[in-house]
């Protein structure tokens, strides 16, 4: 009882009981209304063979008089069949037919009536005993002939009751049969269901006990439910990566911010020595300066990609002219560059516009030329080349900055989108690992998409945008 009860509460369970308690209401109501409309037409039926004979043989009368009808009249009672037959002179005293005795009322005024009858039976007529009757109920039409005679035509109706009564038999039949059924296909599909919820329920257990590789098993059906499974799993996908970059994170903040806090503080502690002299101090206080603008500058990357995956708040996206942003960040880089001995080109086509962030667009350009120019690896005979483009091909917008540097392993050009991530083992080198990521979030908040190709030699990094 305590399963039947738990099953019951399921939206599943319920849901199947009432689609069967609709279909078997249907059904019952069209079993009834078939069952119904065959009386009324086996009714009819009858009624218009009565109408039909009674019209004949009023027209015997009429053309042939009272012997004429007389002759119809034991014709018609002779043939076996439902058939009910009474000729009476004009007083309602028996003549003919294949019932001997009518209720008087019958035969006091014309109309169609309905009554118990006794029917004698044909037998051999050298048989002496008194022929048995056969008793009825007849529906039976009354009229006054033309020559005056009592005429009464009619149809027995317990042939039309037992098929009737079979009708009903059969309707019950039925029902009990729809019942059984329905409650079977109910009970088994209820059951199809659960099973793939207790799937999903197990699998959501086992997930929220710490094992995040277990997945939505997924059948070869192809169903809504594997549909499902497959929107669930790739969550579940989704989020493992997230728990992994977030523990990549947490270990690479916990690196990067504690070595510059370290170091603020070992200055700070030097400078409140006592005998510290005055530029020990002024220069521990410049470092000071110095560690905390990285530290500004790292969480201002943190702010700026927690806002573009967050999206663009209302009225943020407006008209943008990215060729004039690419050649304003060019422009400002191309001194810069020239000092470090690298060349700076541009393949801007002018007047491409789109419905963007300016202040974004211009982040992540500065984002890739710092990048550009920052792994630069100077080489005898070899120039270090910097190109920045943007294109429009088709109804995409093709932002570009390649450069001939050392470039990225194939392997790491995914890994390195996610933040804090750096190739350089040692850390060393100036910067966060937040660059390409906000580049990758600022791309993904305009919907497009952004990779890293080989420039061969070095990364040729790609931002593509929808044009509308």
């Amino acid at each position: 009882m305590h399963r039947l009860a738990q099953l019951w509460r399921t939206s599943t369970v319920r849901l199947t009981a009432t689609f069967i308690f609709i279909f078997v209401l249907f059904s019952i109501l069209l079993m009834a209304f078939i069952g119904w409309q065959s009386s009324v037409q086996i009714q009819r039926q009858q009624t218009d063979d009565i109408d039909r004979e009674v019209k004949l043989l009023q027209r015997v009368d009429r053309q042939q008089g009272m012997r004429g009808i007389a002759v119809a009249v034991q014709r018609l009672s002779r043939n076996p069949g439902p058939g009910i037959y009474f000729l009476g002179d004009p007083t309602g005293q028996f003549l003919l037919g294949n019932i001997t005795t009518v209720p008087i009322y019958v035969l006091q005024d014309e109309g169609v009536y309905s009554f118990d009858y006794e029917r004698a039976v044909p037998v051999d007529p050298d048989d002496n005993r008194p022929p048995p009757g056969r008793r009825g109920f007849a529906v039976v039409r009354s009229v006054l002939l033309d020559s005056g005679l009592r005429l009464v035509v009619g149809r027995d109706v317990v042939e039309r009751r037992g098929f009737t009564a079979i009708i009903i038999q059969s309707f019950l039949f039925g029902v009990g049969g729809i019942l059984v059924f329905s409650v079977i296909a109910g009970g088994i599909t209820a059951r199809r269901v659960l099973r793939r919820i207790d799937a999903i329920n197990a699998t959501s257990t086992t997930i929220m006990s710490g094992n995040m590789s277990e997945r939505v098993p997924v059948t070869k059906r192809n169903d809504e439910f594997d549909g499902l499974a497959l929107n669930l799993n790739a969550m579940l996908d989704r989020i493992e990566q997230l728990l992994q970059g977030l523990k990549e994170v947490t270990d690479n903040v916990a690196h990067d911010l504690k070595t510059p806090l370290t170091r603020l503080r070992n200055q700070a502690e030097s400078a409140l020595r006592d005998g510290a002299s005055d530029d020990l101090r002024r220069k521990a206080l410049e470092t000071t300066i110095v560690e905390s603008d990285k530290l500004i500058q790292t969480f201002n990357a943190l702010l700026m990609i927690a806002r573009a995956e967050a999206g663009a708040p209302s009225g943020a996206l407006v008209d943008v002219d990215v060729s004039a942003v690419v050649a304003d960040v060019a422009e400002l880089y191309g001194p810069v560059a020239e000092d470090d001995g690298i060349t700076l080109e541009t393949a801007v086509t002018d007047g491409i516009h789109l419905h963007a962030n300016r202040e974004l667009i211009g982040q992540a350009m500065v984002n890739l030329v710092e990048n550009a120019m920052k792994y630069y690896e100077p080489r005898d005979g070899v120039m270090g080349k910097i190109t920045v483009g943007v294109r429009q091909v088709g109804d995409r917008v093709v932002i570009e900055v390649g450069d001939n540097g050392p470039g990225i392993p194939l392997e790491d050009r995914k890994r390195v989108l996610e933040r804090f991530v750096r190739l350089e083992k040692s850390r060393t080198e100036p910067g966060s690992g937040l660059g390409l990521s906000l580049v990758n979030a600022v791309t993904r908040l305009h919907r497009g998409t952004f990779r890293l190709e080989d420039n061969n030699p070095g990364v040729l990094a790609v931002i593509d945008l929808p044009a509308a």
